[in-house]
């Protein structure tokens, strides 16, 4: 079954309803003890949020945009796979696909699909956009079984383009879009002329420990915090996503704590998470979730490949944008251990680990630059 079907999301006005009535009964915790995020979500920032979800957010608007955009899925390797495409009107656009994260999803990039598609200079390069849902993310089929890892999910964005006859094509991605664009680097399929990522992955090597770099310096102290401080769901996601995924699933304001924590911890803020994202977009990112019900199914990413993470190495044309609040900032010399023929890299001056999402003209802004190199 290779066939190409639209998707038209029409989410059925009672489930809007039940989420409303779960929101109006949440059995809120204590206040935490302490006057920063240090112990997680803030209650006070929660309740703002689900306060506006309750009675201002509209998820009609969201759902007409990405139906705007053109949505469609098809079935690859026995799942049911869900994906944007909007196609430029331009004869030379190159065919781009892009692969959103955790705890992201394609709302991601919705303030840069139409830019790349017809940009707004006419000189500017232009793409024809493919943004898939991961494997048991949005609107994509979950996996009844093992083995969906990044590898898989590369080998399947591959075929994604072929059947969608792009003859050659690049791609880009951060987070678990990092990863998997990485491992479609590293299968270096037919027709892909090189891949891009707003999160280069690369480890510190013995000799880096003694190093005085700043810049090497930075990255091991973001490091060390994210080991000790900040890894706590991936260490639950990829041992035991079934048991936080119950809570996920059935906690519209469990869900959204999840989320939101890392919106704060892992965008360029000064102190809020709104100083990044508008609640609208928070709130567009969290109902991917919430809707069909996908916080175990995406939870189990992390029990799939955590642990291969960034392994290996490229051989094609790569490039890489550092955004300076990223959260494990990699030195141009770590990545090239894993980028091995690394033809752009740029340290952008802001924006943080949802570089498209936090800085849409800067995203789109690196993107050309880097695939102009390329084709």
């Amino acid at each position: 079954m290779s066939e190409i079907c639209p998707f038209h999301l029409d989410i059925p006005q009672d489930d809007l309803v039940r989420l409303a009535d779960r929101l109006d009964q949440t059995r809120w915790p204590e206040e935490e003890p302490v006057d920063d995020w240090s112990q997680g979500t803030k209650l006070a920032a929660l309740k703002e949020l689900v306060a506006y979800w309750r009675i201002e957010y509209d998820w009609r608007r969201c759902e007409k945009r990405l139906n705007e955009i053109g949505q469609f899925t098809t079935n690859i390797d026995g799942l049911s796979v869900h994906f944007l495409h909007k196609k430029s009107s331009r004869a030379d656009a190159l065919p781009l696909i892009i692969t959103h994260g955790w705890p992201g999803s394609v709302v991601e990039f919705l303030g840069v699909i139409d830019e790349l598609a017809e940009p707004s200079d006419p000189q500017a390069m232009a793409f024809h956009v493919v943004a898939p849902s991961l494997p048991g993310y949005g609107f994509s089929q979950k996996p009844s079984v093992t083995g969906w890892g990044v590898e898989r999910i590369a080998r399947d964005w591959a075929e994604l383009m072929r059947r969608l006859g792009y003859g050659h094509w690049v791609a880009q991605g951060g987070d678990w879009g990092a990863a998997v664009t990485t491992a479609i680097g590293q299968l270096a399929p037919e027709g892909c002329r090189g891949i891009h990522l707003n999160m280069p992955l690369g480890r510190p090597g013995p000799e880096d420990l003694q190093s005085q770099d700043p810049k090497v310096l930075k990255a091991l102290q973001r490091l060390g915090f994210y080991q000790e401080w900040d890894s706590g769901y991936s260490k639950e996601q990829s041992t035991r996503p079934q048991t936080i995924g119950y809570s996920l699933v059935d906690s519209p304001v469990g869900l959204a704590a999840w989320i939101l924590e890392k919106v704060y911890y892992w965008t360029d803020n000064s102190g809020s998470p709104w100083d990044a994202l508008s609640m609208d977009q928070v709130l567009d990112d969290i109902m991917l979730y919430w809707l069909p019900g996908t916080g175990a199914s995406a939870a189990r990413l992390y029990w799939e490949s955590f642990a291969q993470f960034g392994a290996g190495t490229v051989a094609i044309p790569s490039g890489a944008s550092a955004f300076p609040r990223e959260i494990l900032p990699t030195p141009r010399e770590w990545a090239e251990r894993t980028l091995t023929n690394l033809v752009y890299w740029n340290e952008v001056e802001k924006g943080g680990h949802f570089a498209a999402w936090e800085q849409p003209e800067l995203f789109v802004k690196e993107l050309r630059a880097c695939f102009t190199k390329m084709v």
